[in-house]
C-alpha cells in the first residue's frame, strides 16, 4: 500500500521502518519539515514529506502525533482517508481537554471530530515502540502479542487488522471508536503485551 505517516517519534518512526521493511510505499511527515527527516528516510527507505505530501495519495495515513497537535492538522486532506489513530491523551503534556478529562469523549472520537470525514481507527496506541519494533511473530506462532483495533468503519477497520497481522501481531476486534477508551492509558490492556485472550478479557474489564 501507499502509507502516510505523520509523526516520526517513538511510534511514528518505528512503523516507517517496519512498513518500509514489509514493501509499503511510505512516506513520512513531522511538525518540523522534510529536512529533519532525511536521516529516517535514509534508514527506512521512506520518502521524507510534509504533511500534505503524506496524505495526499496514501490508502492509508498513520496519525502518531502528540494529541494536542491534532487539531493544527489541515483537515482536507484525510477526508475519505483511512486513518490510524495510534495517540494517547496524557494530560501532563496534551493540557486540560475538559471531554477527555472527564472521559465523556474517547481520545479516538475527539480526533475524529477534528479530521472530519476521516474514516479513523483505533490501534498501536497500547504497545511500547520497541516492542511494536522487535516482538512480532508469524501467524503460525502460538505466544503472539494483541493489538485492540477500535472504529466505526467495518471496512477500515478490516484492514488496519490485516495490516497489524502483517506487522506480526494478533489483531482484536475492540469495538467503536466510542468504545476505545477501554484501550487508552490507565486500562488493563494499555502497555501489557497480553495475548488475544488477554486482550478480550482487558478490554471487557475495563472501567471508565
Amino acid at each position: 500500500m501507499k502509507i502516510g505517516i505523520i509523526g516520526s517519534g517513538h511510534i511514528g518512526g518505528t512503523l516507517t521502518r517496519r512498513l518500509g521493511a514489509l514493501g509499503h510505499d511510505v512516506t513520512v511527515a513531522n511538525s518540523r519539515g522534510p529536512e529533519s527527516l532525511t536521516e529516517l528516510a535514509q534508514e527506512s527507505g521512506a520518502t521524507a514529506g510534509t504533511v500534505e505530501q503524506a496524505v495526499q495519495d496514501a490508502e492509508l495515513v498513520v496519525v502518531a502525533i502528540p494529541l494536542f497537535a491534532v487539531p493544527a492538522l489541515p483537515v482536507q486532506p484525510f477526508d475519505g482517508k483511512i486513518v490510524v489513530d495510534a495517540n494517547n491523551y496524557y494530560p501532563q503534556r496534551d493540557g486540560d481537554i475538559a471531554e477527555l478529562l472527564d472521559r465523556s469523549l474517547s481520545s479516538s472520537r475527539w480526533t475524529a471530530d477534528h479530521l472530519k470525514g476521516a474514516r479513523v481507527v483505533k490501534t498501536f496506541n497500547n504497545i511500547q515502540a520497541a516492542h511494536l519494533m522487535d516482538h512480532g511473530k508469524p501467524a503460525d506462532a502460538g505466544d503472539r502479542i494483541a493489538l485492540p483495533v477500535a472504529g466505526d468503519d467495518a471496512d477500515a477497520k478490516q484492514l488496519v487488522m490485516q495490516l497489524v497481522d502483517a506487522l506480526g501481531f494478533d489483531p482484536v476486534d475492540a469495538g467503536t471508536l466510542d468504545e476505545s477508551w477501554r484501550q487508552q492509558p490507565d486500562t488493563p490492556v494499555y502497555g501489557t503485551d497480553r495475548d488475544a485472550e488477554g486482550v478480550r478479557q482487558g478490554l471487557a474489564e475495563a472501567r471508565p
